[in-house]
């Protein structure tokens, strides 16, 4: 049985997810506060974690943050605010989806098990030597591994699986939609997940994310690995 972390504060809102979530067939541990989420992640990891942004001490963001620093696991936003900056912040401090309130529960399972799929696709791939090079950038798909000038890039599950495909299409510009599909397996989604996932990888993989010259953007068509 998959495991679920909620963070949410609003005790009728914490409690009637948690019950709707074990419906849906998840073991759920649900906490008050982003300190006794992060300690409840040390002690009991969970397979995935969903975060409110408005906690009382520590925020949402901070916390998401301080998961980042030693930890893989898939995190999802859940949060009434609802704006781009809001959005944005929240995925660029490490989420990987984010869903508003109201939260439809079925949305939110059929996501949770989009992000179990694609972890366990990457825990059951056979470490092999396959080198994808671009340039002073190395992917190794099956590994697991990114190197930037002969050094290991700590990426997030979600950045590797977006990387992977752009590499696996070398030169070969993919739309946003298209890598929502492919790398969220979102058949309608918000493209921002995609816009915000590019941003962080050029910080990663780039000598200036400012001026790529890996993942580059083709105005008005998406985004490619360039060889």
């Amino acid at each position: 049985m998959s495991a679920v972390l909620l963070i949410e504060d609003d005790d009728r809102i914490r409690l009637s997810l948690a019950m709707a979530l074990e419906d849906e067939g998840y073991q759920t541990h649900a906490v008050a506060t982003a300190e006794e989420g992060l300690e409840m992640q040390r002690r009991q990891p969970a397979d995935t974690v969903l975060v409110d942004l408005m906690l009382p001490g520590m925020d949402g963001f901070e916390c998401i943050r301080q998961l980042r620093r030693t930890d893989d696991v898939p995190i999802v936003v859940v949060s009434a605010r609802d704006d781009t900056h809001d959005i944005v912040a929240g995925l660029e401090a490490g989420a990987d989806d984010y869903v508003v309130k109201p939260v439809a529960v079925k949305e939110l399972a059929a996501r949770l098990r989009a992000l179990r799929r694609r972890g366990r696709a990457a825990a059951s791939a056979t470490p092999a030597v396959t080198v994808l090079t671009f340039g002073d950038l190395e992917i190794r798909p099956e590994a697991g591994e990114v190197r930037l000038h002969g050094e290991a890039v700590a990426v997030t599950r979600t950045e590797f699986r977006l990387l992977c495909e752009l590499a696996e299409h070398p030169g070969q510009v993919l739309s946003r939609q298209q890598l929502l599909s492919r790398v969220w397996e979102y058949e309608i989604g918000d493209e921002r997940l995609v816009d915000v996932h590019v941003g962080r990888l050029r910080h990663k993989i780039e000598d200036s994310a400012g001026k790529p010259k890996h993942l580059v953007t083709v105005r008005g068509l998406g985004y490619k690995l360039q060889p």
